[in-house]
């Protein structure tokens, strides 16, 4: 293998599922690698195909079309060396209700061909419940642990057999801010390592900080794919926040994004801001609280979702 084969290669993947109502096709003509090293997003609304393409990658489902392949090990005709490069945090809480942490980590290296009667793996064990806040939990069974905690142990089974590929599909969806610290921590820790790190996730500013590179989904095809912060600079580069009690001016609306009382919206330079606060001295709106920022990756994302033809 040469040390230029991609971690991850997705060459024109389709997948189609039958229905009652006919066939609906799920991904398109996905095409693109992820290097070795990488912390690579993988983003889009629900419904985008992020989780079918990551069944496809994990032997979950299979592509009706095109080929993917882990450090050149193809997912259907060389599944067992594909799945032993990969460790998948999956979206779901799946537990096996009758062993100890410790118990699932060693049955979860087993299926790896992990010994359990091996010092290192043991110590490997210790050392990702000691990283992932799971150590006094060691010798707890699953059932008495909180929905937070099984997640933790969800990483720690995908990590277990020390995998070069970590593929993490919305890790922190509904946990608290701590594990979010604690788990970032550690993964983006394991990718100075080395480790290549695939994220799928809504919450835009974890991919913005942690992803050098984001591929973007919509209705099954890759609409943006790009560099971060290439991304950031190729769109509308200032944002204005504020609050108000009042509605925006019609003409601002298709350029904003309200949430309660806090407006905002997309200005590509100092002559737009100055027409959106004159649109909103005309119209009445008098901002509260008023910042002028850059956009952020939700800015983007909207803006890239938006743009993208039907």
């Amino acid at each position: 293998m040469s040390d230029r084969t991609p971690a991850i290669s997705f060459q024109n993947v389709g997948k189609t599922y039958g229905s009652a109502h006919g066939a609906v096709r799920a991904l398109t003509d996905v095409s693109f690698d992820i290097a070795p090293g990488e912390f690579f997003g993988l983003l889009g609304p629900n419904g985008a195909g992020k989780t079918t393409l990551i069944s496809i990658l994990a032997g979950l489902a299979r592509a009706s079309s095109g080929r993917v392949r882990v450090h050149g090990h193809d997912v259907v005709d060389d599944y067992a060396a594909a799945r032993r490069t990969l460790g998948i945090v999956p979206q779901e809480l799946v537990f096996d209700p009758f062993f100890s942490v410790r118990e699932a980590l060693r049955l979860q290296g087993g299926y790896f061909g992990v010994r359990v009667d091996k010092k290192a793996n043991d110590d490997w064990i210790d050392e990702l419940l000691v990283n992932l806040g799971l150590a006094d939990k060691a010798n707890a069974n699953m059932r008495q642990l909180s929905g937070g905690m099984k997640r933790r142990v969800l990483v720690a089974q995908a990590l277990v057999h020390r995998p070069p590929v970590i593929v993490l599909d919305e890790p922190t969806a509904g946990v608290d801010v701590e594990l979010r610290q604690t788990l970032w921590q550690f993964v983006a820790r394991l990718n100075r390592e080395g480790h290549t790190v695939l994220l799928t996730t809504h919450y835009l500013e974890e991919a913005e900080a942690l992803c050098g590179r984001l591929a973007m989904l919509k209705q099954g095809r890759v609409v943006a794919l790009d560099r971060t912060s290439a991304l950031l600079a190729g769109t509308a580069s200032t944002m204005l926040r504020f609050k108000t009690d009042k509605p925006l001016p019609p003409s601002l609306a298709p350029h904003s994004r309200v949430t309660g009382r806090i407006a905002q919206i997309t200005a590509h330079d100092a002559v737009e801001v100055e027409q959106v606060l004159a649109t909103l001295r005309n119209a009445g709106v008098v901002p509260e609280d008023l910042e002028i920022g850059r956009a952020d990756l939700e800015d983007v994302f909207l803006e890239i979702m938006q743009g993208v033809v039907q």
